[in-house]
């Protein structure tokens, strides 16, 4: 069932999110300032490629570094990558069974907005 969600989500909207993630992360990873947050867009698209079946918890071990990397990621790009997964989430939301994938996009905007300090687990 989990495969025939994931192969579902793909057309809705799971690739196009996934290939803005992974460009966006081969994009910061041009400058070393940029390495880490481009590292966590990859890892993301990764996660928009197949999301049905894994978890995302967050670090028990995560402090302050996180936390100032995330304000950082919420002001230079995690902000418009949510707004992307929120437009597809109320675009799939439209019809009744659309919800599981548009629940998907809204769960996957909470991790866009503040990705440092979390682990994804199968």
């Amino acid at each position: 069932m989990k495969a025939l969600g994931n192969i579902i989500w793909l057309i809705c909207g799971g690739i196009f999110v996934a290939t803005e993630y992974i460009i966006g992360g081969l994009a910061l990873m041009i400058t070393i300032i940029g390495i880490p947050f481009g590292l966590q867009n990859v890892k993301l698209g990764i996660l928009c490629l197949w999301p049905f079946g894994k978890r995302v918890i967050k670090k028990p071990t995560s402090g302050c570094l996180n936390t100032f990397m995330n304000v950082l990621w919420f002001f230079l790009g995690g902000i418009w990558i949510a707004f992307t997964h929120l437009l597809w989430g109320i675009l799939l939301c439209i019809t009744i069974v659309g919800i599981p994938w548009g629940k998907q996009h809204f769960k996957l905007m909470e991790i866009a907005l503040t990705p440092f300090g979390r682990e994804i687990l199968d």
